[in-house]
């Protein structure tokens, strides 16, 4: 365990040395270094889902769910609009950044946001949209649906738009939540009722299983060597108690085998 106390984790990034996370419920975007110290590096004006992500250029981008927009930093730490993508869907959950600089934010839907702030649809019908990856040569998305049990991908067209939809992974019981992935093509995912982190291949066929303590949230490999799974863990009681809820939220590190690839 290197960090207790946090409310629920969420949306963790690898990024400059730390892991970066989003500690829902409080607002906060919290950088933790490798010893366990945490720092507040940005406060949303939001309480959950929100979710972060950086362009190519250093800019970091944040998702205020609920409100539906998708914010922007500025060099003095202020978070401005960059996008109003309410006309697209009244909730937005997560988000992952192309290699030029486009955003895909999901819902129940997905949105392209280019850098200029313009806002589209790409997708839609999604159930439960949660985790998004893109792959290595900048070509495939891969989303997870947690309701359809389902890892999803599609294939980045050359003006951002998504084409052929097709199913990755077909979980069985498994319920994806926050995903990553790793240079052998292999996909991580979280699992709240399951209680795990489980690696899968294309097709479904399950490589390992990390079991925890309590609903695991959010994945994503990092460290020096990109070797480390780094775990956002939370006791789940249900949305009826999601603001009133103890403060059992955990970051958990397991070194595996295979490092990081892709984005985020």
């Amino acid at each position: 365990m290197l960090l207790d106390g946090l409310a629920i984790g969420e949306s963790p990034r690898w990024h400059e040395g730390r892991l970066w996370l989003c500690n829902w419920t409080t607002g906060q975007v919290l950088a933790v270094d490798v010893a366990g110290r945490s720092t507040v590096v940005a406060q949303v004006d939001t309480t959950v889902p929100y979710s972060i992500d950086w362009r190519p250029d250093g800019t970091l981008l944040v998702v205020s769910g609920q409100e539906g927009t998708l914010l922007r930093q500025e060099p003095d730490g202020s978070l401005v609009t960059l996008a109003d993508l309410t006309s697209l869907s009244p909730v937005f959950n997560e988000i992952v950044v192309d290699q030029r600089g486009n955003a895909y934010v999901n819902g129940t839907v997905i949105a392209v946001v280019r850098p200029d702030g313009t806002a589209r649809q790409v997708a839609e019908d999604l159930a439960f949209g949660n985790g998004m990856a893109i792959t290595p040569d900048g070509r495939t998305l891969i989303v997870a649906e947690s309701h359809a049990h389902r890892l999803t991908a599609f294939t980045i067209e050359n003006d951002a738009t998504l084409t052929d939809r097709r199913v990755w992974a077909d979980l069985g019981d498994g319920v994806p939540d926050g995903i990553c992935l790793d240079a052998d093509g292999a996909v991580w995912y979280a699992d709240v009722p399951n209680e795990r982190c489980v690696r899968v291949q294309e097709g479904g066929r399950v490589l390992q299983t990390v079991d925890v303590d309590r609903g695991a949230f959010a994945c994503m490999l990092g460290g020096d060597d990109g070797t480390t799974l780094f775990i956002l863990a939370a006791r789940w009681r249900g949305m009826a108690h999601l603001l009133d809820a103890e403060a059992t939220g955990q970051l958990l590190v397991e070194r595996v085998r295979v490092p990081h690839a892709g984005r985020p």
